[in-house]
């Protein structure tokens, strides 16, 4: 059904674009500063172009700071950037349905599109019963190192949340820049072999963090779109709901799970997610000696932390030192 209707306001939003662009005829494509044009739908990919392009790039960000990706649906405006633009990044899964209905819609078939999703190994979504039953590292499906994938499968689709599978993706999105962009060549591989340094780096500090572990599962009082995050780092989880669950209230059994885990395994730490309320961590928190603590998905940041600066890699060096929180 959301798929349905997500088409269906595509279709409304492409007419009405057509009838401010007179009917899709975009005069030119490129920028007239001799810049590439960038477009991006969620933060994590904004952050990479920036990292690797700087003023080389103009970059835009479709997804508002502040607001929920999963409730986001383009607006004319955000056609008419993806039709003028040189690169076109958004990541697949179920929140980019709305992609396919404007791709096939727009004039300018020159935009390099790369969906993230077909870059990096994927994991196979993770479901719960809600009758204690709650999946763990010992349960995950293997990495699925191919791109081609049965229809109907569903993954999930929080790749970005894997240090590792970031610096696959901006392996491959400066190498589009370099192919776009050829005269600065030079220049995005070498901002690509320091951005990759820095990602790797970061990454060695996480696994230090998991291999002098004191415990190996994480509480979330919250969704748990880290599948990938603690695939790396051979973690356990217990979560409210999965990935990128509709639900907005857990089952009394499923909290009362958690509140007995949290006591019975002596948990530090409840995990709540950016732009969430905490309420349910909360109501773990009160019930149990732990603490509440938020660990960042990157889906998108806060309109303050946007305008302070933040970054792909400033936001998961936050998320190390709760982790050492958790674990230690």
């Amino acid at each position: 059904m959301k798929k349905t209707v997500s088409i269906f306001l595509s279709f409304l939003i492409i007419c009405g674009l057509f009838s401010i662009s007179g009917c899709g005829k975009a005069e030119s494509f490129k920028k007239s500063d001799g810049k590439i044009s960038v477009v991006t739908t969620i933060f994590p990919y904004y952050d990479f172009v920036r990292q690797l392009a700087s003023d080389k790039a103009d970059v835009r960000l479709l997804l508002s700071p502040g607001s929920d990706p999963h409730s986001y649906e383009p607006t004319p405006s955000d056609i008419v950037a993806i039709e003028n633009c040189d690169i076109f990044i958004y990541n697949g899964g179920e929140s980019d349905e709305w992609v396919d209905g404007v791709l096939s819609s727009i004039e300018n078939k020159n935009v390099k599109v790369m969906k993230m999703m077909e870059y990096v190994p994927l994991r196979h979504e993770q479901s719960m019963d809600h009758d204690h039953e709650h999946d763990s590292h010992e349960d995950m499906d293997d990495d699925d190192e191919g791109h081609d994938h049965e229809e109907g499968e569903e993954y999930d689709e929080h790749v970005w949340t894997s240090i590792r599978n970031a610096e696959r993706m901006s392996a491959s999105i400066a190498d589009e820049l370099m192919s776009v962009d050829s005269k600065n060549s030079k220049y995005y591989n070498d901002r690509k072999t320091n951005y990759i340094s820095q990602l790797d780096s970061l990454d060695k500090k996480f696994t230090e963090v998991a291999n002098n572990k004191k415990r190996d599962t994480l509480v979330f009082g919250d969704r748990f779109p880290f599948l990938y995050f603690v695939s790396d780092y051979d973690l356990g989880y217990e979560c409210a709901f999965p990935g990128c669950s509709h639900e907005t209230e857990p089952s009394t059994a499923v909290v009362s799970h958690l509140i007995d885990f949290t006591r019975e395994h002596n948990i530090p730490v409840v995990f709540y997610l950016e732009l969430s309320s905490g309420k349910i961590a909360q109501i773990i928190s009160e019930d149990s000696s732990a603490k509440t603590m938020q660990f960042s998905s990157c889906h998108n940041v806060t309109k303050e932390d946007f305008e302070n600066g933040a970054t792909y890699v400033s936001v998961m060096k936050q998320n190390l030192e709760a982790l050492k929180e958790a674990l230690y």
